[in-house]
């Protein structure tokens, strides 16, 4: 979800998502660290590059939808 949030800034959500799912995961105490907690790490990089990609395909098609527009008016 942080990545359909913040993903104009895409590249500093995952680092983001990288660091503070695992802490968040060992402060809660739901895991402890080990191998286990950096496949979680890879989880969340995973999901917050899928949604901040969905936030940028709906940021490219909002530009074309708005050129489209102004061009239609203009004529």
């Amino acid at each position: 979800m942080a990545g359909a949030v913040f993903g104009r800034w895409w590249r500093v959500t995952l680092l983001v998502s990288a660091i503070a799912w695992p802490v968040l995961l060992i402060g809660t105490g739901a895991m402890s660290p080990g191998p286990a907690l950096a496949g979680a790490a890879g989880f969340a990089v995973l999901n917050t590059g899928a949604s901040a990609l969905l936030h940028q395909g709906i940021r490219h098609d909002g530009r074309k939808v708005r050129r489209a527009l102004v061009a239609r008016r203009n004529t």
